[in-house]
């Protein structure tokens, strides 16, 4: 009986240990052989809620959708060139535009706005961006291809000639047309899988402050009277960089991307130059996307006006501006945030943002905003974190999906964020 009993036994462990190696290897074959799936799966974002709840590898999506994104990539340099030289000579030791270039081929948005990226006439460092960075697959991503591409002159670094700040200088940084050591520095670039409609794109890099119908041109505090010149006036261009109308033509419609990097509202006295400046200039594309508001634009090919009514568009840039916190003026962002002819039903989050701002704490825990909603991450107890990158579509677009590329520490991608300050914005709209 009790040999019989031990037979037994061992034969019902034989037959567990079986099944369980059987399951084993079952599970191992499906790893290796389906190694999309299971990214996929780590990867996928809450669908509800559009949170990245866990590491983002690949973000599906559906065909009929198209995915805009945003993202301040910090590509300036102090000189003239040297953003030309580090990515055409790449350095293994300098990781910036590898992790840049990782994040986009991670999140891979179909059209997108780089902020702060420098502008060279000729499009060197941004051909040997797309040569040498995004064009290699970073840390086993799949490369990724811009065959569309929009680039121009900005107004930073051009010399305006007098001086802007009334420090009793000219020629300094402070006094070009946007704030800037060289022609270009801080410039932006739209980069597209779908075709843009060139012979259709309005700028208004040289659109004058002045000829905004109830401007918040800075009055001196001392004086009450004007803080700029007549001189000074007359020639003063709103926009710090351009503002930008960029159609795009995909899945058989017309979505006009609407992209600019107002001046941040900081870095003046009491007059608030920049904080109004900031202002007006999210102020011109709330008043372009209006009906009966734009008729006082001019583009720099002298074109007035500004979109047509039921025209699809998203608004897209780093607008150093946040509803709710920060030091911008007269709730600037409202002016986008509240738009009736703006989709607000879905605002990107990410569970990074949450983390990092009850991390650093600071400023942060007296915050107004919610922060899984920032874009920002200063590090610095004085500001805190906030939301200053948009993407923003027009109403009779629908949002399917939306996030923030920010990852929490324990995620393989955490390191990443590491390459700028400001944190990818994606949206999803059909």
């Amino acid at each position: 009986m009790i040999f019989r009993t031990l037979k037994l036994n061992c034969q019902t462990d034989f037959s567990i240990r079986s099944i369980l190696l059987f399951l084993f290897w079952s599970l191992v074959f499906l790893v290796a052989s389906r190694p999309s799936l299971f990214a996929q799966i780590e990867s996928a974002p809450a669908a509800a809620s559009g949170v990245q709840k866990v590491d983002v590898t690949e973000l599906s999506k559906s065909a009929d959708t198209v995915r805009f994104a945003t993202f301040n990539v910090s590509f300036h340099r102090k000189a003239a060139g040297e953003l030309i030289e580090e990515f055409e000579n790449p350095n293994p030791r300098k990781l910036q535009a590898k992790r840049i270039a990782e994040i986009l081929q991670t999140v891979r948005p179909d059209v997108v706005l780089l902020n702060e990226f420098d502008f060279d006439a000729d499009g060197r460092a941004l051909k040997a961006f797309q040569k040498n960075f995004l064009s290699v697959g970073q840390n086993n991503k799949q490369p990724i291809k811009y065959p569309h591409v929009f680039r121009t002159s900005v107004n930073t670094g051009v010399d305006s000639g007098v001086d802007l700040d009334d420090d009793g200088n000219t020629g300094t940084a402070n006094d070009a047309f946007g704030f800037g050591r060289y022609p270009g520095q801080y410039g932006m670039v739209v980069l597209s899988k779908f075709p843009i409609k060139k012979d259709q794109v309005r700028t208004f890099q040289k659109f004058l402050w002045k000829d905004m119908p109830g401007n918040l041109m800075p009055i001196n505090p001392g004086t009450d009277q004007p803080f700029y010149s007549a001189e000074v006036t007359k020639l003063f261009r709103l926009s710090s960089k351009s503002h930008w109308d960029v159609p795009i033509e995909a899945n058989g419609q017309t979505i006009h991307f609407l992209t600019a990097h107002p001046t941040p509202p900081v870095f003046d006295e009491e007059e608030d130059r920049n904080g109004r400046r900031n202002h007006d200039e999210i102020r011109l594309f709330a008043d372009y996307i209006t009906p009966g508001k734009a008729d006082y634009l001019y583009d720099d090919n002298g074109k007035k006006g500004g979109l047509a009514q039921h025209a699809k568009f998203v608004i897209a840039g780093d607008m150093n501006a946040d509803p709710n916190d920060g030091d911008s003026s007269f709730n600037a962002a409202h002016q986008l945030t509240k738009h009736p002819l703006i989709n607000q039903s879905s605002t990107p989050k990410s569970l990074g943002g949450v983390f990092y701002a009850k991390r650093q704490g600071g400023k942060n825990d007296s915050q107004r905003g919610d922060a899984q909603f920032d874009t920002g991450d200063f590090r610095d107890n004085s500001v805190g974190n906030l939301r200053l990158d948009y993407c923003l579509p027009s109403k009779n677009l629908s949002i399917e999906n939306s996030g923030i590329f920010w990852p929490k520490p324990e995620q393989p991608s955490a390191k990443l964020i590491r390459a700028s300050d400001h944190r990818l914005v994606w949206i999803d709209v059909k």
